[in-house]
């Protein structure tokens, strides 16, 4: 029987059309329109702003699902067993999310905003933007990477695998990690923001993906799948610019009236990101991890579950902490630093593969 690495790496690179290749500048672009927009026209802004459940906006939330929906149309459920053969991955993943992400990023906030960044932030809340940062690292994405790994050409049954499996762990983890980085004795976690996510974001678009796949596969087979994922691309990518607006909108007073300390604590985030993207390439490489696993699995153990962080950094130490704030810039980052980190997978595929050529699985 083939295997799904074999398969893999017979699977041509993802080829990016004229709109993808020029990705990063509608992002600067839609970054730059939400700033504005959101001075110029704050009352809309602020109205979806409010539409929330359980700190999930839904605005946001219905954009993600149209984000979503192309990489779990290619998820098949009748080789989701195959996935035990990628082990490697999803152990490098777990390893990296759950014993090295919170820590480095504990490290980090600590270096940074504790000491090199102290004497330009306001002294009653550096201890305030070390939690948020810690808060943020420790709960890994559920959502998004869903659509990083689509870009990517990532095998989608280990995606929905480790997306499941990590927020399996996520119940049971999140509120002894933060508690132990924080030195808190009891943490409060926002379970209702944790369900409704896994709900909105897996249970949901799961079972209407599943139920679309088997309807194309009915009428059409692979022909009619592969022509409707081809119609959702371009749908999926005006998803992604259009929460970039709504999240910088959303934003666009705080942008405006503390640039310094956005971009300041901005720069701990991105180093986490790119450190434990690289560590987690890095590692699947050696393994001999095909190159569509190792992509998921480095994106996957870069990016942060905002929604959950930001709840929990709300319900510690309130909505207009340090904590909170630093959250919310975690938001702003991560959509850029993610697609940058997309493109650096994409660009190196070659010298990743060099690697399974010589030293195959």
């Amino acid at each position: 029987m083939t295997s799904v690495t074999d398969t893999s790496r017979r699977r041509a690179a993802p080829a990016l059309g004229s709109f993808e290749r020029y990705l990063s500048l509608w992002v600067a672009l839609c970054i730059i329109a939400g700033i504005v927009l959101g001075r110029l026209l704050p009352a809309p802004f602020q109205m979806l702003g409010r539409v929330t459940v359980a700190e999930v906006n839904i605005p946001v939330a219905v954009l993600i699902w149209l984000m979503i929906v192309p990489m779990l149309l290619k998820v098949d459920f009748g080789a989701l067993h195959r996935v035990t053969e990628q082990w490697r991955g999803i152990a490098v993943t777990v390893g990296i999310n759950w014993l090295v992400k919170p820590f480095s990023m504990a490290i980090l906030s600590w270096l940074f905003i504790g000491w090199l960044f102290r004497p330009l932030l306001p002294t009653g809340q550096i201890d305030s933007y070390i939690a948020g940062l810690i808060i943020l690292a420790a709960a890994p994405c559920t959502a998004m990477v869903f659509v990083w790994s689509n870009l990517t050409d990532g095998e989608p049954n280990f995606t929905l695998t480790q997306v499941a499996l990590n927020d399996t762990i996520m119940v049971f983890a999140f509120a002894p990690i933060v508690g132990l980085l924080l030195g808190l004795s009891s943490i409060t976690v926002p379970w209702s923001t944790l369900f409704l996510s896994v709900i909105l974001y897996i249970v949901v678009p799961v079972i209407a993906a599943q139920w679309w796949r088997r309807s194309l596969m009915s009428r059409g087979g692979e022909v009619a799948l592969a022509q409707t994922l081809r119609k959702l691309q371009p749908i999926s990518l005006l998803a992604l610019l259009a929460t970039l607006v709504l999240l910088f909108g959303f934003q666009g007073e705080q942008i405006v009236r503390q640039p310094l300390i956005i971009a300041l604590l901005a720069v701990p985030i991105i180093i986490q990101v790119y450190l434990n993207a690289g560590i987690a390439y890095a590692i699947n490489r050696v393994l001999g991890v095909s190159h569509n696993v190792a992509c998921p699995s480095a994106l996957i153990g870069a990016s942060n579950f905002f929604e959950l962080a930001v709840a929990a950094a709300i319900a510690l130490f309130g909505f207009q902490s340090g904590a909170a704030l630093t959250t919310v810039v975690g938001v702003l980052v991560e959509v850029p630093v993610m697609l940058s980190v997309v493109r650096i997978v994409l660009r190196t595929r070659g010298w990743y593969e060099r690697r399974e050529q010589a030293f195959p699985a």
